[in-house]
């Protein structure tokens, strides 16, 4: 069986030589992982089986965004 791992939401942004990303991806069976990372380094990373914390998430990502492009960063 074959797993799509493939994010289904990814998004990143520079900012004074820094890297910010949001993830949402398939992790099989076991639902969703929603991952917010800054350079290599993983800030948050969850794991939901409800789609709709999955878009609870993906909306403060959305939030978070706005809030790095007001500060100027770039989406890359």
């Amino acid at each position: 069986m074959h797993i799509d791992t493939t994010p289904m939401f990814a998004r990143s942004f520079s900012l004074a030589g820094h890297v910010h990303r949001f993830v949402i991806e398939p992790v099989g069976p076991q639902g969703w992982e929603v991952r917010e990372e800054c350079d290599s380094e993983i800030l948050k990373a969850v794991r939901y089986t409800d789609w709709h914390r999955v878009e609870r998430a993906r909306s403060i990502f959305a939030i978070r965004a706005s809030v790095l492009v007001d500060r100027g960063a770039a989406e890359s």
